[in-house]
C-alpha cells in the first residue's frame, strides 16, 4: 500500500514537472537574457558623442540672436563678453567708470576700462538641466549668454546673489590683462585705426 503511493506521488511530481517546465525554462531564459544585459550596459548607452557640438551649435546661434552684432563679433573672434557698466544707462560720452569681462565657465571680471586695473570677480553658475543628459556645464555660449542676460536684466541682482573674490582667485590676473589688450586692438582694428604697443601689464585692485 505504501509502495504504492509513493510511486503514485512520483508519477504525480514527474508529470507536474513536465507541465511546468517549459515555463519555467522560458523564465529562466528571460531572465539569463535580462542579467546579461544588466552587466554589459554602459552608463554611455545612447549617449550621442555629438551632442555637445550640435547644442554649443545651437548655443552660438542664440547668442548671435541676442547680443548686439559687435558684441557677438567680439564672442566669435576673442571667446568672450565685455559688457560695460552701469549696464543699461544711456552712454553720456564719458568712459565707463567699470566693465565687466564674460569668459565661458569662469567668474565675471570687473575691472577699470581706463586704467585696466582688475576689481573684482563675481562666481555665478548655470547648471544645464536638459533631460536626459543634463549636466553640471552648459554649453559655452550657454553659459556666456546666461551671464550676460543677467547682468543686462539685473546687474544689481547678480552682482549680490554671486560670490565675490579678489582678482586673481580663478582668472589669472595676466590673461586678464592679454585679453583686456587683444580687445584694444581688435576694436581698433575694427574701426580701422593703426594698433597700439602695450606700455604696461594690468594690475590688480
Amino acid at each position: 500500500m505504501a509502495l504504492g503511493l509513493g510511486t503514485a506521488a512520483v508519477v504525480l511530481v514527474v508529470l507536474l514537472w513536465e507541465l511546468v517546465r517549459p515555463a519555467v525554462a522560458g523564465n529562466l531564459a528571460r531572465a539569463r537574457e535580462a542579467f546579461s544585459q544588466r552587466r554589459g550596459a554602459s552608463p554611455m548607452d545612447g549617449y550621442d558623442p555629438g551632442r555637445e557640438r550640435r547644442a554649443e551649435q545651437r548655443a552660438r546661434e542664440l547668442l548671435r540672436s541676442c547680443v548686439s552684432q559687435e558684441d557677438w563679433e567680439m564672442y566669435r573672434d576673442l571667446g568672450l563678453l565685455r559688457v560695460l557698466g552701469p549696464v543699461g544707462s544711456e552712454p553720456d560720452g564719458q568712459p565707463a567708470p567699470y566693465a565687466y569681462l564674460i569668459y565661458p565657465h569662469k567668474p565675471i571680471v570687473a575691472y577699470v576700462p581706463e586704467t585696466g586695473e582688475l576689481l573684482s570677480e563675481y562666481c555665478v553658475a548655470f547648471p544645464d538641466e536638459t533631460r536626459p543628459y543634463g549636466s553640471p556645464r552648459l554649453p559655452d555660449s550657454d553659459d556666456v549668454l546666461a551671464k550676460w542676460m543677467a547682468l543686462v536684466g539685473d546687474e544689481r541682482g547678480l552682482i549680490g546673489e554671486a560670490n565675490m573674490h579678489l582678482p586673481g582667485r580663478q582668472v589669472d590676473p595676466e590673461q586678464a590683462g592679454r585679453d583686456l589688450l587683444r580687445i584694444e586692438r581688435w576694436e581698433r582694428r575694427r574701426a580701422g585705426l593703426p594698433p597700439v604697443q602695450p606700455t604696461g601689464s594690468v594690475r590688480a585692485a
